[in-house]
């Protein structure tokens, strides 16, 4: 693919922000390179559509509603309204830094093919957090472990990561079923089990402010989309069953104060074996 015939869609995730979204974008419509498109998929409640619609109309972006069923849910949909020859996501609470999608389109035309995730610079409430290199990458545990490899691995960055329109042409979507956890990280794992890989985008930063209140909620469901994504990795992508027991075994004591371990791990179980059974192994 030339660089001329690469289009470069933004597919935006708003809910219930429109201050952070016009921030955002404002940082967007300021780089020297543009997007094909922008595409902001909407999951604010009722009182807050206007406004969002309001700020999608003030920078130039096509707006749609979002799916409604979840982050993860309206990620994909976000993708799917897409045009362009490459989806890169983003949330609302994100600022490109000046020069970030000339360094997203420069790394596009070098590989195509790949997947392409860059670093970040946390703000919690405003203030500086952590600087972040690379993405992480899915591990036993079902958490995100830094990446090792940055031109083979199966890293995701969740809200600003570059896939090429293949993958979702061919039908691979996240998994929506969890709306909280590391389950995004699943997905590469899952991408790379089917054949594609990501890489890192060398000094490339998004700049993420997040809100205290975001960070401290644990709710059950995200050690749910760890155990299922520690059971991805265990027994299909690099299978060991000996961290596979003990990784259920500890996601267990959490888990066993809301929900019953035998009613709940044949559920997990399913979807694990729906999903991976028909991958072809990349490793």
């Amino acid at each position: 693919m030339k660089p001329s015939e690469i289009r470069l869609s933004i597919a935006l995730l708003t809910r219930n922000r429109p201050d952070s979204l016009n921030r955002c974008l404002q940082s967007l419509r300021s780089q020297n390179r543009q997007p094909f498109e922008v595409v902001i998929s909407d999951d604010s409640d009722p009182q807050w559509t206007n406004a969002i619609k309001e700020v999608a109309d003030r920078w130039d972006c096509r707006y749609i509603k979002g799916s409604q069923r979840g982050l993860y849910a309206n990620r994909n949909h976000a993708a799917l309204a897409c045009h362009g020859t490459h989806i890169r996501t983003m949330d609302d609470d994100h600022i490109l830094p000046p020069g970030h999608l000339q360094q997203c389109l420069d790394a596009i035309a070098i590989d195509p093919q790949a997947i392409w995730t860059t670093g970040e610079l946390g703000f919690i409430d405003g203030k500086f957090y952590k600087k972040v290199a690379v993405a992480n990458q899915l591990s036993a545990s079902g958490t995100g472990i830094g990446i090792t490899n940055p031109d083979n691995n199966w890293g995701i960055a969740d809200g600003s990561t570059i896939y090429p329109r293949l993958i979702y042409d061919r039908g691979f979507r996240a998994i929506e079923e969890y709306n909280y956890g590391e389950s995004y990280l699943e997905f590469g794992a899952y991408l790379y089990m089917n054949g594609f890989h990501s890489r890192c985008i060398s000094g490339a930063y998004i700049e993420h402010y997040a809100e205290s209140e975001t960070i401290t909620r644990r709710p059950v469901s995200m050690y749910e989309s760890r155990l299922y994504s520690s059971i991805c990795y265990n027994l299909y992508l690099q299978r060991n069953y000996c961290k596979f027991l003990r990784y259920l075994a500890s996601y267990s004591f959490y888990l066993g104060k809301h929900k019953n371990l035998l009613f709940y791990l044949p559920d997990i179980l399913a979807k694990v074996r729906s999903r991976w059974e028909k991958s072809t192994t990349n490793l």
